[in-house]
Protein backbone atom coordinates (compact mmCIF):
# COMPACT_ATOMS: atom_id res chain seq x y z
CA UNK A 1 0.00 0.00 0.00
CA UNK A 2 1.58 3.22 -1.39
CA UNK A 3 1.96 6.12 1.60
CA UNK A 4 -0.73 8.38 -0.08
CA UNK A 5 -4.22 7.43 -1.09
CA UNK A 6 -4.08 5.42 -4.53
CA UNK A 7 -7.13 5.89 -7.31
CA UNK A 8 -7.77 2.60 -8.33
CA UNK A 9 -9.54 2.31 -11.57
CA UNK A 10 -13.32 1.29 -10.10
CA UNK A 11 -13.18 4.38 -8.57
CA UNK A 12 -11.89 6.97 -11.11
CA UNK A 13 -14.40 9.20 -12.20
CA UNK A 14 -14.51 11.77 -15.04
CA UNK A 15 -11.35 12.83 -16.31
CA UNK A 16 -9.31 10.44 -14.38
CA UNK A 17 -11.12 7.51 -15.48
CA UNK A 18 -10.95 9.10 -19.35
CA UNK A 19 -6.88 9.37 -18.22
CA UNK A 20 -6.88 5.90 -16.89
CA UNK A 21 -8.44 4.43 -20.03
CA UNK A 22 -5.70 6.38 -22.17
CA UNK A 23 -3.00 4.83 -20.51
CA UNK A 24 -4.70 0.98 -20.87
CA UNK A 25 -4.91 1.68 -24.18
CA UNK A 26 -1.47 2.54 -24.76
CA UNK A 27 0.26 0.03 -22.34
CA UNK A 28 -2.04 -2.87 -22.24
CA UNK A 29 -2.60 -2.01 -18.46
CA UNK A 30 -2.58 0.60 -15.74
CA UNK A 31 0.43 0.55 -13.47
CA UNK A 32 0.47 1.35 -9.64
CA UNK A 33 2.76 4.23 -10.88
CA UNK A 34 0.03 6.12 -12.22
CA UNK A 35 -2.55 5.12 -10.02
CA UNK A 36 -0.44 6.90 -7.41
CA UNK A 37 -0.32 10.01 -9.39
CA UNK A 38 -4.27 9.60 -9.36
CA UNK A 39 -5.13 12.50 -7.48
CA UNK A 40 -3.22 15.13 -9.55
CA UNK A 41 -4.83 13.77 -12.92
CA UNK A 42 -2.55 15.64 -15.23
CA UNK A 43 0.66 14.77 -13.95
CA UNK A 44 -0.31 11.29 -15.35
CA UNK A 45 -0.75 12.30 -18.74
CA UNK A 46 2.55 14.35 -18.76
CA UNK A 47 4.42 11.77 -17.14
CA UNK A 48 3.12 8.89 -19.84
CA UNK A 49 3.98 11.62 -22.30
CA UNK A 50 7.21 11.87 -21.74
CA UNK A 51 7.53 8.27 -21.52
CA UNK A 52 6.25 7.31 -24.24
CA UNK A 53 8.50 9.79 -26.50
CA UNK A 54 11.78 8.86 -24.54
CA UNK A 55 10.78 4.82 -24.45
CA UNK A 56 9.41 4.53 -27.61
CA UNK A 57 9.64 7.85 -29.88
CA UNK A 58 12.52 8.01 -32.63
CA UNK A 59 15.94 7.99 -31.53
CA UNK A 60 19.58 6.40 -32.49
CA UNK A 61 19.44 5.02 -29.24
CA UNK A 62 17.88 0.77 -29.66
CA UNK A 63 14.71 0.01 -27.49
CA UNK A 64 16.64 -2.91 -25.70
CA UNK A 65 19.33 0.29 -24.81
CA UNK A 66 16.69 2.75 -23.53
CA UNK A 67 15.42 -0.16 -20.95
CA UNK A 68 19.12 -1.85 -20.22
CA UNK A 69 19.13 1.65 -18.90
CA UNK A 70 16.08 2.04 -17.14
CA UNK A 71 17.52 -1.30 -15.45
CA UNK A 72 20.65 0.20 -14.50
CA UNK A 73 19.26 3.55 -13.13
CA UNK A 74 16.73 1.41 -11.10
CA UNK A 75 19.42 -0.71 -9.68
CA UNK A 76 21.52 1.83 -8.83
CA UNK A 77 18.56 3.28 -6.84
CA UNK A 78 17.46 0.60 -4.98
CA UNK A 79 14.20 0.71 -6.64
CA UNK A 80 12.99 -2.66 -7.26
CA UNK A 81 9.42 -2.11 -8.81
CA UNK A 82 11.15 -0.37 -11.77
CA UNK A 83 13.94 -3.31 -11.91
CA UNK A 84 11.19 -5.04 -12.41
CA UNK A 85 9.09 -3.59 -14.77
CA UNK A 86 11.67 -2.78 -17.03
CA UNK A 87 13.44 -5.94 -16.55
CA UNK A 88 10.64 -7.22 -18.38
CA UNK A 89 10.22 -5.09 -21.27
CA UNK A 90 13.97 -5.75 -21.36
CA UNK A 91 13.56 -9.38 -21.88
CA UNK A 92 10.66 -9.03 -24.65
CA UNK A 93 14.00 -7.94 -26.66
CA UNK A 94 16.97 -9.78 -24.96
CA UNK A 95 15.06 -13.22 -24.48
CA UNK A 96 17.40 -13.84 -21.98
CA UNK A 97 16.59 -13.94 -18.72
CA UNK A 98 19.73 -14.82 -16.58
CA UNK A 99 21.91 -12.04 -18.78
CA UNK A 100 19.02 -9.89 -17.38
CA UNK A 101 19.33 -11.06 -13.87
CA UNK A 102 23.33 -10.36 -14.18
CA UNK A 103 22.54 -6.76 -15.94
CA UNK A 104 20.49 -6.09 -12.98
CA UNK A 105 23.25 -7.51 -10.30
CA UNK A 106 26.37 -5.92 -11.86
CA UNK A 107 25.84 -4.74 -15.21
CA UNK A 108 30.12 -5.28 -15.99
CA UNK A 109 28.92 -9.44 -15.77
CA UNK A 110 26.26 -8.67 -18.79
CA UNK A 111 28.46 -9.37 -21.49
CA UNK A 112 27.94 -6.14 -22.75
CA UNK A 113 28.72 -4.18 -26.27
CA UNK A 114 31.15 -1.50 -25.71
CA UNK A 115 28.67 1.12 -26.23
CA UNK A 116 26.06 -0.39 -23.75
CA UNK A 117 28.86 -0.92 -21.37
CA UNK A 118 29.50 2.81 -21.53
CA UNK A 119 25.82 3.75 -21.43
CA UNK A 120 25.18 1.56 -18.11
CA UNK A 121 28.68 3.50 -16.77
CA UNK A 122 27.56 7.09 -17.45
CA UNK A 123 23.80 5.60 -15.90
CA UNK A 124 25.60 4.59 -12.75
CA UNK A 125 27.79 7.85 -12.67
CA UNK A 126 25.32 10.47 -13.19
CA UNK A 127 22.62 8.73 -10.71
CA UNK A 128 25.72 8.57 -8.04
CA UNK A 129 27.32 11.52 -8.44
CA UNK A 130 25.16 14.18 -10.98
CA UNK A 131 28.26 16.95 -9.87
CA UNK A 132 30.52 15.87 -10.98
CA UNK A 133 31.78 16.52 -14.98
CA UNK A 134 30.68 13.86 -17.09
CA UNK A 135 32.37 15.06 -20.40
CA UNK A 136 34.81 12.01 -20.23
CA UNK A 137 30.95 9.63 -20.71
CA UNK A 138 29.90 11.62 -23.15
CA UNK A 139 33.38 11.84 -25.46
CA UNK A 140 33.26 8.01 -24.69
CA UNK A 141 30.11 7.37 -26.25
CA UNK A 142 31.21 9.52 -29.12
CA UNK A 143 34.12 7.97 -29.43
CA UNK A 144 32.51 4.60 -29.83
CA UNK A 145 30.45 5.97 -32.29
CA UNK A 146 26.92 7.64 -30.55
CA UNK A 147 26.13 11.45 -32.00
CA UNK A 148 24.84 13.97 -29.76
CA UNK A 149 21.46 12.95 -30.27
CA UNK A 150 22.06 9.50 -28.92
CA UNK A 151 24.02 11.58 -26.06
CA UNK A 152 20.75 13.79 -25.45
CA UNK A 153 18.53 10.69 -25.68
CA UNK A 154 20.63 8.98 -22.89
CA UNK A 155 20.93 11.55 -20.42
CA UNK A 156 17.19 12.02 -20.96
CA UNK A 157 16.18 8.63 -19.85
CA UNK A 158 18.75 8.27 -16.84
CA UNK A 159 16.95 11.55 -15.82
CA UNK A 160 13.39 10.42 -16.28
CA UNK A 161 14.04 6.73 -14.61
CA UNK A 162 16.36 9.08 -11.37
CA UNK A 163 12.91 10.99 -11.03
CA UNK A 164 10.33 7.62 -11.65
CA UNK A 165 12.45 5.86 -9.27
CA UNK A 166 12.10 8.56 -6.39
CA UNK A 167 8.62 8.83 -7.50
CA UNK A 168 8.43 5.37 -6.45
CA UNK A 169 10.27 5.17 -3.59
CA UNK A 170 9.25 8.47 -1.96
CA UNK A 171 5.45 7.10 -2.09
CA UNK A 172 6.05 3.69 -1.37
CA UNK A 173 4.55 1.99 -4.53
CA UNK A 174 4.36 -1.47 -4.42
CA UNK A 175 4.86 -3.87 -7.52
CA UNK A 176 1.46 -4.90 -8.30
CA UNK A 177 0.43 -8.65 -8.05
CA UNK A 178 1.48 -9.77 -11.80
CA UNK A 179 5.15 -8.97 -11.05
CA UNK A 180 4.76 -5.78 -13.44
CA UNK A 181 3.90 -8.57 -16.35
CA UNK A 182 1.82 -8.21 -18.87
CA UNK A 183 2.00 -4.81 -20.44
CA UNK A 184 2.53 -3.82 -24.31
CA UNK A 185 6.34 -3.37 -25.63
Amino acid sequence: MAYIDSIKYSEAKGRLKEIYDDVIEKRGKLASVHMVQGLNPESIVHHMDLYLELIYGRSPLKRYQREMIAVVVSKTNDCDYCIRHHSEALNHFWKDEERIIRLAQNYEQAELSEIDLALCELSVDLTDDPGKDKKKHTDNLKALGLDDRAVLDAVLIIGYFNFVNRLVLGLGVHLEEDGGKGYEY
